[in-house]
């Protein structure tokens, strides 16, 4: 269905005659006319016009789906699929600095992987050799840490009440939940990394893989919420150590909302594929 007939349809919808339109718009009844059987189109101050009307969206008159955008002057079709030049800079700006820091986060998360790793390897063979001199943590005599006054009894009862391999295996617990929110983590600033990166150097950040890339972050968000959770209740019910990890219901939404926002990028890719167009341009244009 082209323009004229969105027109006309939605005109005789509301039960206004061609020269009703024509005098609420200051234009002539042949100009209407004109619209309808596709001879000529309006102005964007017209179309936005007739939305106000009509009290319609854009895409109500122009085309169900946009097919047919083609034969809209320039004028329409810059309103409809363009950013603006300054819009398309401050875009661009913005999404390179994310990916650039995502990246950084990412190559971060993974050499805290790597340490945690070796450090889970050799706890079962120095965890015997731990002690406590004054406010210094040691292993083999070598610093390894300060504690404040108020830890140090607590620290100091800990080790006198449990035994090695108990200690071992509580040690191992939060280290692989330190692990998994790491890794989860860097999977969180990899999808951060391919969709901002996307954002910057694509037509348009509308995109099937942009939509792919927010809802894997989405999931990687609401599993870093809920893992330590899950893992420190586990660790209460098996070893009793009470590691203080609470599940906060705004973080949740927070990771909600960002799936929704896939929903917000899915819509906006379709707009983008029906119109045959883009949000990005040349910006010397």
């Amino acid at each position: 269905m082209k323009f004229g007939d969105n027109l006309k349809q939605v005109r005789k919808s509301k039960k206004i005659s061609q020269e009703k339109l024509a005098e609420m718009l200051g234009v002539s009844r042949q100009s209407i006319s004109k619209w309808e059987t596709g001879e000529n189109f309006p102005s964007m101050q017209n179309i936005m016009c007739l939305c106000d009307i009509f009290k319609c969206r854009i895409n109500d008159l122009i085309h169900e789906s946009f097919v047919d955008i083609d034969s809209l002057d320039e004028e329409i079709k810059m309103s409809v699929v363009k950013f603006k030049k300054e819009k398309q800079k401050n875009m661009k700006i913005i999404s390179k600095v994310i990916y650039i820091l995502s990246k950084i986060a990412q190559r971060a998360a993974e050499i805290g992987i790597a340490v945690l790793v070796v450090f889970a390897f050799v706890t079962p063979f120095i965890s015997k050799d731990v002690t406590i001199d004054g406010y210094e943590l040691k292993v083999n005599n070598v610093i390894i840490g300060d504690i404040t006054n108020s830890d140090v009894s607590v620290i100091t009862d800990y080790l006198n009440s449990h035994t090695n391999s108990e200690i071992i295996i509580h040690v191992e617990i939060i280290l692989i939940g330190l692990i998994i929110s790491l890794f989860l983590l860097r999977m969180i600033t990899n999808y951060l990394y391919k969709l901002f990166k996307n954002i910057n150097e694509c037509d348009t950040p509308f995109t099937v893989d942009n939509v792919t890339y927010i809802r894997k972050i989405s999931l990687y968000v609401l599993l870093y919420i809920t893992i330590p959770y899950i893992l420190g209740i586990i660790a209460q019910l098996i070893i009793g150590v009470n590691l203080n990890v609470e599940l906060e219901l705004i973080s949740i939404i927070l990771g909600l909302i960002i799936f929704s926002i896939s929903y917000i990028f899915e819509y906006g890719y379709q707009i983008q594929l029906d119109s045959k167009g883009k949000i990005y341009g040349d910006e010397n244009e």
